[in-house]
């Protein structure tokens, strides 16, 4: 399935989309790309103060990162909420081979791994907004929903295991 699919991993911030992202990447022999990466410098500046971004904000953003995949067909995995499924579909109209990762975490952990990380602009008090916009994978769109709370080696290792089912 790979050989053809770009893969996104997405989810709120706090899910653990870097690191799946980078391990998923590396499993398949697959370039990585950072969603956070391609943010203009006025929306880090944005979140950085604890503003939450809205749709006029994503769309540049999620432009950059449909780009990078449409740049690459089947030959990347980049990690980006695309929370919205209106995210998904633009992201997939610049690269309509586009394969969904949902990471799902319970909220207590999301906020735990929030909490812990420095250096990061998302604060975790910005976490409630990002779930207020959340839309999970709907019937029909390409992709699978794992539980990002187990740990990351067993949560490759489903996503390889879907990754490589037959259709």
């Amino acid at each position: 399935m790979t050989d053809q699919r770009s893969i996104v991993v997405m989810g709120v911030s706090g899910a653990g989309k870097t690191t799946v992202g980078e391990r998923l990447a590396a499993a398949l022999g697959l370039e990585y790309a950072d969603g956070d990466d391609f943010h203009p410098a006025e929306n880090v500046a944005k979140m950085s103060a604890g503003v939450p971004l809205d749709d006029a904000d994503r769309w540049p953003w999620l432009d950059a990162v449909g780009a990078w995949l449409a740049e690459r067909p089947g030959r990347g995995v980049a990690s980006c909420s695309a929370l919205k499924r209106e995210y998904r579909d633009r992201l997939r109209a610049a690269a309509p081979t586009a394969y969904f990762v949902d990471l799902e975490v319970p909220y207590d952990e999301l906020k735990r791994r929030m909490s812990a990380r420095t250096g990061h602009f998302m604060r975790a008090r910005m976490l409630d907004s990002q779930l207020a916009i959340r839309q999970p994978l709907a019937p029909g769109e390409p992709g699978i929903t794992v539980d990002g709370a187990r740990q990351v080696p067993d949560v490759v290792k489903q996503i390889l295991a879907e990754l490589n089912s037959p259709e």
